[in-house]
């Protein structure tokens, strides 16, 4: 089973998305929280394996709150589950940690997907807010100008697999394409994850577009 904790200061939507995850039958709700400073409380004692996380919230907002987690329970999975999908917004919550990001009218099938992806080490982005990150680093006065990759920092299939985490693909949609293993596609994940240095979606798609691999760059 996989323990979620959804987390909205609106009780109609975190008890009504509760009540559709309830549905499906791998997943149990453990609890839902009204707000970033209960949710980071609960997921000490409740122990969750995924929390949902709404963003905009008073006092403590889910970036903060994804943070704080990020820092105290490493091992929990945030996806981000909100109305906003504006530039800032995906890039602030992939920065604070956060290892998936889908608008709230996900269908349950979707939030189920996420669920499963992060688990399995890898990242959840919903392709309707993708070009959200990429404009969003195109912007960033911090990043620089794009070159290409070098031949000896990733081999080209490496390249190939990194050009299409940026466009959103899961390890198994990557398979499909490249037609290999989705065994195949792990090992070369992570090792060019490592050699590039990211450890987070939002890094890892920076690091595309700083070398030119999006293909609407």
């Amino acid at each position: 089973m996989i323990r979620v904790l959804s987390v909205d200061d609106q009780r109609v939507v975190r008890e009504g998305l509760a009540l559709v995850l309830g549905l499906l039958p791998d997943v149990e709700v453990v609890g839902t929280a009204s707000g970033g400073e209960e949710a980071v409380r609960m997921v000490s004692d409740l122990t969750p394996d995924v929390v949902l996380m709404d963003l905009r919230m008073p006092r403590c907002d889910g970036v903060e709150a994804t943070r704080r987690l990020r820092d105290l329970h490493p091992e929990v999975k945030v996806i981000a589950l909100t109305t906003y999908a504006d530039d800032e917004s995906v890039l602030a919550a992939l920065r604070a940690g956060a290892r998936g990001y889908l608008t709230k009218d996900a269908r349950s099938a979707e939030i189920h997907e996420a669920l499963h992806r992060v688990l399995d080490d890898q990242a959840a982005i919903d392709p309707a807010v993708q070009h959200h990150l990429v404009a969003a680093i195109a912007a960033d006065p911090g990043t620089p100008k794009p070159t290409a990759v070098s031949d000896d920092v990733l081999t080209r299939r490496e390249t190939e697999v990194l050009t299409l985490i940026a466009e959103g693909l899961s390890n198994a949609e990557i398979a499909a394409q490249l037609v290999v293993t989705e065994a195949t596609v792990k090992s070369h994940v992570n090792h060019l994850l490592a050699k590039i240095g990211a450890r987070d979606r939002a890094r890892a798609v920076s690091y595309a577009y700083q070398h030119g691999l999006l293909r609407h760059q």
